[in-house]
């Protein structure tokens, strides 16, 4: 599963994706590809930290051929894909493809061609969704995963719409598949196990390795939107270490610290030395927490009852202040807002032409069409019971664009740019 998708194309777009900056000139800051990658390296160590107390606690697992390097195998894997189905422009992206269909004219009218479900999935659209629809798909280069990847992937196992959420679980909090994967989503859960929590909708209990992904990902950003804040000042060293100090206590070295004369080094120092015993943190509260977690009563990010739980918070409290509400991310955000809705429009009154018109569409949407990707092309050809599947056969790939790929795209369409001008 890790190798299938570390070499997959929808992967490999991660490259050219936001994660919180837009590419600056001056620096190096992360992408959505070098997060996914951290990630999955701290998904793994906890995957086998957490193994290897399970399997002495269980002998009988390991009588059974199961080791700790194979539940480390299944979070990296999990935690690499974790962001694979995310839009172009980062978190602004997802919105601007909701707020296409809660907004925009042409987008409301589409909600006669669906039913209440699919309709909620297109107006609360969730990348954690697309990811799901992107590694259980026999496009893309045979991208199929195993179960047991797909479950600890699942951090919301539930459907767009349901009659009654459950606001104390955190895997409640967002959902987890499409209509159109309902089904394969189904067979996942029983197939690892997931525990069913209605009789009505959709809803499962998360796979314990879930956990252990969430927490991956909530170690990462927490700590590493800091360091390439205050590398692209910011925020100071100073405010970094009073941060990130109180999570190691008596194990930072303050006079060791202050030897290093290198902004950038001192700030990777304390990344790593802090990332390392969150790691540590979250190990113990997952094994103290493991009876919970199997029966279902156990539904929190690890992270939210760590010792450190409340240093994370007051470090997110200065991200937002400092950077996530930062001119260069504003401008950011707003740009996705307009470019996805954009190239959304352009391509859906395309693809609505053709499907209502059988094969015929008019002029200007007939050279839409043609710029089309030939998957996307075949697509449209086939025969569809509603036209809920064209619209996310449209927005897979819409989603798959680079932040750049997506720009240019987008001023073509619109005339902005014009080859040979």
């Amino acid at each position: 599963d890790y190798d299938r998708i570390i070499f997959s194309y929808p992967f490999r777009c991660l490259q050219d994706k936001t994660q919180v900056f837009p590419l600056p000139k001056t620096d190096f800051v992360h992408t959505r590809l070098t997060h996914s990658l951290e990630v999955s390296s701290v998904g793994r160590s906890l995957g086998k930290k957490v193994g290897k107390i399970v399997i002495d606690r269980n002998p009988n697992l390991a009588e059974k051929g199961i080791n700790q390097f194979e539940m480390g195998a299944i979070v990296a894997s999990a935690a690499l894909a974790h962001d694979i189905g995310n839009p172009p422009f980062g978190h602004s992206g997802e919105d601007a493809i909701s707020e296409y269909f809660l907004e925009d004219d042409f987008g409301r009218s589409l909600k006669s061609q669906m039913n209440e479900k699919e309709w909620a999935d297109l107006t609360s659209f969730e990348g954690n969704a697309q990811g799901f629809r992107l590694l259980i798909n026999n496009k893309f280069q045979g991208l199929k995963v195993t179960f047991a990847t797909l479950a600890a992937f699942s951090k919301y196992p539930r459907e767009s719409l349901v009659q009654t959420v459950d606001p104390g679980r955190k895997s409640q909090k967002k959902y987890g598949f499409f209509q159109s994967e309902k089904e394969f989503f189904k067979e996942t859960a029983e197939q690892t196990g997931l525990k069913s929590l209605s009789d009505q909708d959709l809803v499962w209990c998360r796979h314990p390795l879930a956990f252990l992904v969430e927490a991956a990902d909530d170690i990462c950003y927490s700590i590493i939107d800091l360091e390439d804040g205050c590398n692209l000042n910011l925020v100071s060293v100073d405010t970094v270490t009073e941060l990130l100090s109180p999570i190691l206590g008596d194990k930072f070295d303050y006079k060791k610290f202050q030897r290093i004369e290198l902004k950038r080094e001192k700030v990777s120092l304390l990344r790593a030395l802090a990332i390392a015993e969150l790691i540590e943190q979250t190990t113990e509260v997952f094994i103290d927490n493991e009876p919970g977690i199997l029966n279902g009563q156990f539904d929190k990010a690890l992270t939210s009852v760590i010792p450190s739980s409340n240093h994370l918070k007051d470090i997110i409290k200065i991200s937002v202040e400092n950077i996530y509400q930062s001119t260069p991310v504003l401008e950011k955000e707003t740009a996705g807002f307009e470019v996805l809705s954009g190239l959304i429009d352009a391509y859906l009154r395309a693809a609505f032409d053709f499907y209502q018109h059988e094969g015929k569409a008019g002029k200007k949407n007939t050279t839409i069409l043609n710029l089309f990707p030939d998957d996307l092309k075949a697509e449209l050809k086939q025969d569809h019971d509603s036209f809920y599947h064209l619209i996310l056969a449209c927005l897979d790939h819409i989603t798959l664009m680079t932040d750049s790929f997506a720009l240019e795209k987008y001023r073509k369409i619109k005339g902005i740019s014009i080859p040979g001008y």
